[in-house]
């Protein structure tokens, strides 16, 4: 079953366990157990990740979508006498719109890395001819 949904074995292993572990708490009925919460929620905490170690995401991902957003958006959209955006020009105008509180430059350099975004060269590739060379990517 692992290989066919793209799954290793453990993980199938550890979500087969969690559910059996669960099974009896899920088939309480309401009525019997006044307190406990509703069906949706108990299956709800069944299948949420347990908690992990180390420390949590210092960012939300809404607010690396927005990152993300404002890497693509022109520099003179935001009132910037830029022709194009630095990880420090992103950055101070991350904190300007309140977006976050802080982030470094470097930050958000490792953040375009991760999501292979090069603002820097937006210009370029946003009016690349592509019908003089198809095969371009």
């Amino acid at each position: 079953m692992a290989p066919r949904l793209g799954l290793t074995r453990t993980t199938v292993h550890t979500w087969r366990e969690r559910w059996r572990v669960a099974a009896p708490h899920l088939d309480l009925p309401e009525a019997e157990e006044p307190d406990a919460p509703p069906l949706a929620v108990r299956i709800e905490a069944c299948l949420a990740d347990a908690p992990r170690s180390g420390t949590p995401a210092t960012f939300t991902p809404e607010q690396l979508t927005q990152l993300i957003a404002l890497a693509c958006e022109a520099p003179q959209d935001s009132g910037r006498p830029v022709t194009h955006r630095t990880p420090k020009e992103l950055a101070d105008e991350l904190v300007q719109r309140g977006i976050v509180e802080r982030i470094s430059p470097r930050t958000i350099g490792r953040f375009l890395k991760k999501a292979d975004l090069k603002p820097h060269r937006a210009r370029y590739w946003l009016n690349h001819d592509r019908a003089t060379d198809p095969q371009a990517v």
